[in-house]
């Protein structure tokens, strides 16, 4: 996924010089390519997010297309007044790449995990969210954000855990694409890393389906709406605190126009208490595959 992010952009940047690539001072092996290809549409704007951000926003009202990079834990949450006031209330074109998202940096501590930056941002207006599940999703997500007019949030997290689409097709804004057809009493809904999760979850309900939720915000109502119409129980799983996230937009649809039963996964009201592997702080979070699957059991087991 992360190659795919990296290709893609090397693409669109040789395709139109306005493509300036800002980074706070992270990346570097990841952005070896692009700085090859293109030294003088890269900068290192240092350990200064806040103001990474305010010339991201001066360089889109000169007429470029600024893509920010920086590790979600401080992008968007150390420059959350920033991406309100200078890109959203202006309305300017600006990608904002959140690397890390989730527990990624495991042995880092809580101080570089992320598990607001969806809630963060979901309240703010004018901002679109994506959470790609594989190197499909990536380019695909890559594709639209660069024909997009609008503030982009693009998180990224676990990068390595394989494929989920063998092809997918032109991403629309809001869609949730299937990836396991199903017809029975649960549906799954899951983003970003935990789409892997929950195919390997699923298998354990037969004819239960799985769809991949790469939209964030917005996402479409209607689509929502007929899911939770198919199945008795929706399950929703992510990386990201179970308040504010695609849990709570799932639920908060649901409750408005069909009723449902809703099942939120994801990281519970606290921080890590340990450091670790990021397969220990999946364990200890209980976003493994066996803890996921008891808890659902657990929630099945009221209907």
């Amino acid at each position: 996924m992360r190659n795919a992010f990296s290709d893609a952009l090397v693409k669109f940047a040789l395709g139109d010089e306005r493509v300036l690539l800002l980074t706070g001072d992270h990346g570097y092996a990841l952005f070896d390519d692009f700085r090859q290809a293109c030294p003088k549409q890269y900068i290192n704007a240092g350990v200064a997010e806040q103001n990474m951000v305010g010339v991201a926003a001066g360089l889109a009202k000169s007429g470029f297309f600024p893509v920010v990079y920086g590790l979600s834990s401080f992008l968007p949450i150390r420059v959350l007044e920033q991406i309100k006031l200078d890109i959203c209330y202006e309305q300017l074109k600006v990608l904002l790449i959140g690397d890390g998202a989730g527990v990624v940096y495991s042995s880092l501590g809580s101080s570089h995990q992320s598990t607001e930056d969806i809630a963060a941002l979901r309240a703010l207006p004018n901002i679109s969210i994506l959470s790609p599940a594989d190197a499909s999703e990536m380019t695909q997500c890559l594709n639209w954000t660069f024909n997009s007019d609008r503030p982009v949030y693009l998180r990224m997290g676990k990068a390595d855990l394989g494929v989920i689409h063998e092809t997918l097709p032109n991403l629309e804004p809001g869609k949730l694409y299937p990836v396991k057809p199903g017809t029975g009493n649960l549906g799954f809904l899951a983003t970003g890393s935990m789409v892997k999760t929950a195919l390997e979850v699923a298998q354990e309900w037969d004819n239960s389906g799985v769809w991949s939720v790469p939209f964030i915000k917005p996402l479409d109502v209607q689509q929502v709406r007929e899911i939770c119409q198919q199945y008795q129980a929706i399950v929703v799983m992510e990386e990201h605190s179970i308040y504010g996230g695609l849990g709570s937009a799932i639920s908060e649809i649901a409750s408005t126009y069909h009723p449902s039963w809703i099942c939120r996964i994801g990281i519970e009201d606290r921080f890590s208490q340990f450091c670790g592997t990021y397969q220990y702080l999946m364990q200890e979070h209980r976003l493994d595959v066996a803890s996921v699957k008891e808890k659902v059991r657990n929630f099945m087991s009221r209907l």
